[in-house]
């Protein structure tokens, strides 16, 4: 056998009397497992040593992810388990890029939340400021190197 995790010798020990007292407190209480308060009195322990020793009773085995969890209609605790998740990596990117699009100018910030949080065309926004379409598309375009650079720069 082989611990799954290390444990001091202390809890080895704990682990150890708080399971000779429960087996031999088993042949007396039928029908039911020992209660924590009955093993400490046995083995001479507090409750708290005797709940310390039990948690160490699960660190001698490890779990299957593959293993069906009781009472779950094949639910397997690797089900539980999350996956890659794309809107993390867009959490990162909006808090790298924050610092970058404050330093822009009013105008420049206003034209990149309409064209990706409005869904505005580059055409519309161009109408909604009075400015052509060519220059709506030089801003972005200078929104965007000026951007890259910054997190280029911060990644070197």
């Amino acid at each position: 056998h082989m611990w799954t995790l290390h444990v001091p010798r202390r809890i080895q020990d704990l682990r150890n009397r708080v399971r000779k007292s429960a087996k031999e407190l088993a042949q007396t209480t039928p029908g039911r497992a020992p209660t924590v308060e009955e093993i400490a009195e046995h083995a001479q322990l507090t409750t708290v040593e005797v709940r310390t020793g039990m948690e160490a009773l699960e660190c001698f085995s490890a779990l299957s992810l593959e293993a069906e969890m009781p009472g779950t209609d094949g639910y397997a605790l690797g089900d539980a388990l999350g996956g890659p998740d794309p809107a993390f990596d867009a959490v990162v990117d909006r808090v790298a890029v924050r610092p970058c699009l404050e330093a822009l100018p009013e105008r420049e910030r206003t034209i990149l939340y309409l064209r990706f949080f409005a869904g505005m065309t580059q055409s519309r926004i161009a109408q909604q400021l009075g400015i052509s379409q060519m220059h709506v598309s030089r801003l972005l375009t200078g929104c965007f190197d000026r951007i890259r650079e910054e997190i280029l720069a911060e990644a070197r």
